[in-house]
């Protein structure tokens, strides 16, 4: 298989995830919502069928978790998100693939489908960018290593999708974008997901879907 999907994780610990989130709904549910990205996030990724998978660990590797049957890795806590995306693309590339893409697990609007339209469209585009209504993006592939595109940004800010865009233009590449969508960051954000809020909001979406 040539096809690579990167999945960036945190580890589900109290007082560590979602803390934006955290600072409105409180520590204990903001990680609950969070083992329900995490438990959606492993789902249309296993949909997607036609690549292999690799999920790196922002705090420590667990032997035994949702993970298991993936490749395992750590990212490097003491260099910044963009080198850390930079490393694993450039390992993925190292070791034979021809399209490599990532994603977080911040995204309930993302799917299975949308992750292979976005491999799909790396057969004729250099880079495909999936760019997210915080300013971000939940969805960067591309066909070769391009390692400028996460150089000099400002991580977490909503400069991030504009300032890629703006390096692709630079490098002269090739690119197509998919379909904006929500990353679940704050309160704010699981509000305005409207299907969401209809459903009687995200733990009823996780306890019909996971439990």
């Amino acid at each position: 298989m040539d096809t690579l999907l990167l999945i960036f994780v945190r580890n589900p610990i109290l007082g560590k995830a979602k803390t934006r989130l955290a600072a409105t709904v409180g520590a204990e549910y903001a990680l609950e919502i969070y083992r329900c990205l995490l438990q959606y996030t492993h789902k249309i990724s296993n949909e997607l069928e036609l690549a292999d998978k690799r999920v790196y660990y922002a705090d420590f590797m667990n032997d035994d978790d949702l993970w298991n049957g993936y490749d395992k890795y750590l990212q490097d806590q003491e260099k910044e998100l963009g080198d850390r995306m930079k490393e694993a693309f450039r390992k993925g590339f190292e070791d034979g693939y021809k399209k490599v893409a990532i994603i977080g697990s911040d995204c309930l609007e993302l799917t299975s489908n949308l992750l292979q339209k976005g491999f799909d469209q790396l057969s004729s585009d250099d880079v495909v960018v999936g760019p997210a209504k915080d300013g971000g993006y939940y969805f960067m592939g591309m066909n070769d290593f391009y390692p400028h595109i996460f150089d000099d940004k400002k991580w977490s800010t909503d400069t991030v999708f504009l300032d890629t865009i703006e390096d692709i233009k630079r490098e002269k590449l090739s690119y197509s974008l998919l379909k904006t969508l929500s990353d679940v960051d704050t309160e704010e954000d699981l509000k305005n997901i409207e299907w969401l809020a209809e459903g009687g909001g995200i733990i009823k979406f996780c306890e019909k879907h996971f439990l």
